[in-house]
């Protein structure tokens, strides 16, 4: 029997609804085994980020080979990748394993406003680890730091896009959620080739802890059971759908979404 394996290269959240709780959670839910690569660990909760301890560029690069070496990899996602000498470690892991399904999740700033990518790291992310990427998936405030430019409508994110492909990602999606304007929640997706976008309903919760790395996450998980690129999205879009609508409750911030209520929904239909 083959059992899909996806690895996450990314920080500890230690209030779990993000980093590599999150990847795990959502590898666990759509029937992934889930393996780690430790960055960073962060000192967090609902409320925010109180602390950011990086670990040695060796420590994440000796991770993936041990992950490499033995069990295998079908997809690697990353994540909070912090430094440029990090991102060098890891962009030069994933090259010499031939890893062909990467989702890059570009995580830059914490929903808090602490920063979890230092800013000479953006050159490395756009230049080592991007050309690697089968898919990248920028938040539109993301998308404005790799494009070079301000966003603030849907063909500003269209060409924002394109700049972004240009540094070799097979897809990019730029995610909608930041886009408060419109009472829908959508994502413009662009294959090098063509634009197409998936919708959404905008929920209104402060729930929302987590949102990127588990979509991104959930893309990963696909990949790695062979799903193509646009079915992998369509499927993530619809798991962060579900733990959005779903949310928990915990915390007195911004709190986790529902990383079982896809399965939940899932299983309730079939009955």
């Amino acid at each position: 029997m083959s059992i899909p394996k996806a690895l996450t290269v990314a920080g500890s959240d230690s209030g779990g609804g993000a980093g590599i709780q999150a990847d795990i959670k959502t590898f666990q839910e759509l029937g992934v085994f889930g393996m780690s690569a430790i960055t960073a660990i962060t000192v967090q909760n609902t409320l925010g980020v109180q602390g950011v301890y990086p670990l040695p560029a060796a420590a994440a690069a000796e991770q993936m080979d041990a992950v490499g070496t033995d069990l295998g990899v079908d997809a690697v996602k990353t994540g909070m990748l912090f430094s440029a000498d990090i991102i060098e470690a890891v962009a030069g892991r994933i090259a010499a394993f031939g890893w062909r399904n990467v989702v890059v999740d570009p995580v830059m700033v914490a929903k808090g406003g602490a920063r979890l990518l230092q800013q000479d790291a953006v050159d490395a992310l756009k230049n080592k680890l991007l050309p690697l990427a089968a898919v990248v998936t920028p938040n539109i405030p993301e998308a404005e730091v790799l494009a070079g430019m301000a966003i603030r409508s849907m063909e500003e994110r269209c060409e924002a896009a394109y700049r972004i492909a240009a540094y070799g990602p097979a897809m990019v999606v730029i995610k909608g959620g930041h886009d408060e304007a419109s009472d829908k929640a959508v994502d413009l997706t662009f294959d090098g080739k063509s634009f197409s976008t998936l919708e959404g309903s905008r929920i209104d919760t402060r729930h929302t802890h987590g949102t990127g790395c588990t979509f991104s996450a959930a893309i990963a998980a696909e990949l790695a059971k062979g799903s193509p690129v646009n079915e992998a999205v369509r499927t993530a879009r619809e798991f962060i759908q579900a733990a959005i609508e779903n949310a928990l409750g915990i915390g007195g911030g911004s709190g986790p979404t529902n990383h079982w209520a896809y399965r939940s929904q899932k299983e309730g239909a079939a009955r």
